[in-house]
Formats: C-alpha cells, structure tokens, sequence
C-alpha cells in the first residue's frame, strides 16, 4: 500500500520573498513549488515492467524519471547506430544556450515523428514546460543531476576523442570548451545576476515525490542559476566528457559504471558519489577561476549579457570571476553533501523544535551502534536512517531522531535535525553543540578512511567558515560527557587525533 511520507524539519527561514530571476541556461527560474509530500510504493524496475503494452505517450508520463530508465533508451538508440546521441539530446530540449549553440554548433534535425526512444528521451528532458525543475533525474546514489551540462560535456569529450581541436574563431578560443558548456556560461552569469538582485548565486538543493518513482522534483528554496542538479550535472559532465576524450564507448555503458547501476560500484572506475572529490582533483580553483573569467570576457559581447556587464570593469569582473570560482569550490567540493530529511523519507518533527543559537562550541561523536553494520548505498543508509528515527521516536519517545547529522559510508552525509534545531544526542549538551553519528558498530574497528575524512576535513571545516562552529570549538567523544562506551573504543582512539579534540568533559 503506497502510504504518505511527510518529510520537511521546519524551516529556519519559512518565507522568501524574492523577484523570479530571468530565464536561465538550463532552464531554471521560476519560484518553486512547495513539496507536496512523498509517496513511497514501488521500485524503479517493477515500473519500467509496468509500462510494456502502454502506449509511448503513456509510458512517457510513467517513466521514473531516474538515471536507470536513461539505460535502455541509449541502448536503443546505439543499437540503431544513432549518430551523436549529446547532439541529438541538445536538439530534443538539452543544452541550448549561447555557449553550447557556439561552440557545439547546430544540433541534427529531430524527426517529425520522433520514434518511441527519442519520445522518452524528449520527456525525461522536459516533462512540463510548466515547472521550473525540468530536465533532471536521480541517480542511484541519491543525487539529482540536471541532464543538459551532463550530456553537454559527454558531446565535448566525444568531439575530442575524434580530433575536435576546441573553437576556432575569436573571442571564444580563450574558452575550454569543456567547462564552458557545463559550468561556466551559468556560473559567471548566476554571479552577475547576484551582484545586481542581491540573490544567491549558488543551490539549493531539492526533493523528489519519490525516491523509488521519481515524477516530480521540487526546489527547497528560491531557485538559482546553480541549483545543485546543475553542479552535479556539470561536475559529471566535466569529469565523464575528460574521460570519453581519452577513452570512447557506448554511453549506455559509461552511465552503469560511473552511477553504479545494476551493480554498484565498478572497482577501478569514477563514481558519482565522489564526483566531488574527483572534479577537485581534475580542476584546482585557479583553474575554474580562469575559465569563469574568460567566460566573462565573451559574455560581454552577447546580450543580455553585455547589459549586465556594461558597469563592471575589468577589477571588478576578475574580482566576480574570483568570488564564483572559491564559492562553487566551497560549495561543491570542499564541503561534503548533505542528504536532506525528505530523500530519505523522514517522518515529521513531534511538538516544536527547539532553536539553537550558532555558532556552537563543540561537535560531539557518536557511533550508533545499531544498526551495527557501515551502510554502503543510499538505499541501505536512506533505510538505516528510517528505522533509527522510528526508534527514536517509538521507543524512546523524542520529536526526532536525535542525531544533527549522521555519516553513511556511501560518500554522504545525511540531515537529521540539522544545523537549526537542538538535538538529543548528549544529555546535557544537546544545546551546546552538534551530535555527529556513524552509522556502524565502531568498538572494534574504524569507519572507511572516507567517512572518517568526511566529518574531519569536510564537515568541521565547512561548519566553522560557514558560522555554524566555534573556530576554537572543541570536539568530544559521546563517552567523555555521558556513561556510556559510544562512539566505540576503536572511533574514540581516532578521533582524539583529529583538531580541537579535548581531553576531559565540558560543561552544558
């Protein structure tokens, strides 16, 4: 039975008041829509089964919009020998700004009657012309990617591995084609846009209806340029288009190894859930820096552009240009990704949350010891994430699960009660600080060294230079402030090499 999941922590900030931006390159701008709430009934598969006999109009609206139900479709269309399938994406609805039209050049003719493949295609691109959040889908690892920069720069390293030099004609040969067609047209421009309406340039984040039969996706806040579809889409495009230059083959095939589909992770191969570690590896910020102000140059030439830019001088462009690149890298790279509550099915807050007053001075350790195994997908951490929330909530009666954030080993973090909202995690101290729990019995053994870098050298950093820590906060094993042996003898030793770690107790 499909039961409602409602899945929304109250907000610090419920209202926004904002003026749409203009229209954007890919397609995002309008105010979103509130979520509605979440259904959760079947699998992505037993839905594709349920779409043969249908009509191809009927299998469209039916399709989950999810990373899987791209793999048929490209087999289809490589079975057929379809030429340049990143073109004919860009022709049915994908990339179609000024940068992409440029440097890519005109996109093949698209059939009258498109055949059912491209049908499908075509709605996965765009389902509503109506809703903002159009053109993305969810991958298994729990991301939404926004498909026009993904098969934007699948088109560029495609064009390279068969002798593309890049543009020819000026100003746009001071461009990597590569980055211009993922991430720096919108980047360079969300910026601009900022400086003149006061916006943010970055985020957010969104949810979907339904994680096992994703239809619709809603935006968490005022939308940007540079939702978070659109990084993950243009880091994956940036990262799978360098790896078909040096190595081409069939997309159907780079898809399931890079997102993991059917088996997971491809030992040897890139991984969505490290796009972000990755795409720092492959581009230093001086390096996106560049690239954003070279963009900004061209962008001067091309309206509405060239209005925008017409006050800014070149100081201040390379300052924009400087901001863009540190901002996104921060973001997106620096920082780890946070899982929000409605991804992972979160039941409501019980009562009235509490507010704490940040920044904290201390982050608090914990393992969870039940459940007593890392989870490695989101699938088991989403699930692992329910069931300890149910015994939060049931059993020991609390509004919530009582952890702030808890640390899957799937490469993400996931919101509990969140950086707002005070928490039940150390007696005493749920005011004072942040608790952090591993999913897994630590007692024995240490998380992966990733999960283990992702609270050291990723959320702690993030969490002071955003302002929600102390700079000389301090950091605590669960065992030092309660009786208790959590977070484990083997987590408890490691932490107490990590920075700001106090020997002794605090007091609330």
């Amino acid at each position: 039975m499909c039961t409602p999941i409602a899945h929304a922590m109250p907000s610090a900030h419920v209202t926004h008041t904002v003026s749409p931006p203009p229209v954007t390159p890919w397609g995002w701008g309008q105010s979103p829509r509130r979520a509605q709430g979440t259904m959760r009934c079947s699998a992505a598969a037993a839905v594709l089964l349920l779409l043969v006999g249908l009509s191809t109009r009927s299998r469209a609206a039916l399709l989950p919009h999810h990373i899987s139900s791209l793999i048929p479709i490209l087999q289809s269309l490589e079975a057929d020998d379809t030429p340049d399938t990143p073109s004919l994406v860009r022709a049915l609805g994908g990339c179609g700004t000024p940068m992409c039209h440029t440097l890519l050049g005109d996109p093949p003719p698209t059939p009258t009657t498109l055949p059912e493949p491209l049908s499908l295609l075509t709605h996965l691109l765009h389902p509503n012309t109506e809703t903002p959040e159009r053109g993305v889908v969810l991958a298994p690892d729990g991301s939404t990617v926004a498909l026009a920069p993904l098969f934007a720069g699948i088109e560029v390293g495609l064009k390279r591995a068969a002798g593309w030099a890049g543009p020819i004609d000026q100003p746009y040969t001071a461009l990597d084609a590569l980055y211009a067609v993922t991430i720096t047209e919108a980047l360079g421009t969300s910026f601009l846009l900022a400086r003149v309406n006061g916006m943010a340039a970055l985020g957010p984040d969104g949810c979907w209806d339904d994680v096992d039969n994703p239809q619709n996706f809603t935006l968490l806040g005022p939308p940007s340029l540079v939702p978070n579809a659109v990084a993950n889409g243009a880091m994956d495009g940036v990262l799978l288009g360098t790896r078909l230059a040096e190595d081409p083959m069939p997309l159907s095939i780079l898809f399931r190894r890079y997102y993991g589909v059917d088996n997971g992770i491809t030992s040897g191969w890139p991984h969505s859930s490290r796009r972000r570690q990755d795409f720092g590896a492959l581009t230093a910020v001086g390096k996106l820096e560049e690239e954003v102000a070279a963009m900004l140059r061209v962008l001067r030439g091309l309206s509405p552009t060239r209005e925008l830019l017409e006050e800014v001088g070149e100081e201040e462009e390379a300052d924009i240009a400087r901001q863009a690149a540190r901002e996104f890298m921060e973001a997106y790279v620096d920082c780890p990704a946070i899982v929000p509550r409605c991804m992972w099915g979160a039941r409501p807050y019980r009562g009235t949350p509490r507010p704490l007053s940040p920044p904290l001075g201390s982050i608090y350790i914990h393992h969870t010891f039940v459940p007593s195994s890392p989870c490695r997908s989101f699938a088991a951490c989403a699930r692992d994430m329910r069931s300890m929330q149910r015994f939060h909530q049931d059993t020991r009666g609390w509004d919530d699960i009582g952890y702030s954030f808890v640390v899957g080993s799937d490469g993400y973090l996931y919101q509990g009660r969140g950086w707002h909202w005070v928490g039940a995690h150390t007696r005493g101290h749920n005011s004072k600080g942040y608790g952090v729990g591993y999913v897994g019995n630590f007692s024995a053994s240490l998380p992966d060294p990733e999960a283990i870098a992702l609270v050291r050298d990723g959320l702690i950093p993030c969490a002071v230079r955003a302002g929600w820590l102390h700079q000389n906060y301090t950091l605590h094993g669960h065992r030092q402030m309660v009786n208790t042996s959590c977070p484990g003898d083997a987590l408890f030793q490691e932490i107490r090499t990590w920075h700001g770690f106090k020997v002794g107790t605090s007091e609330d």
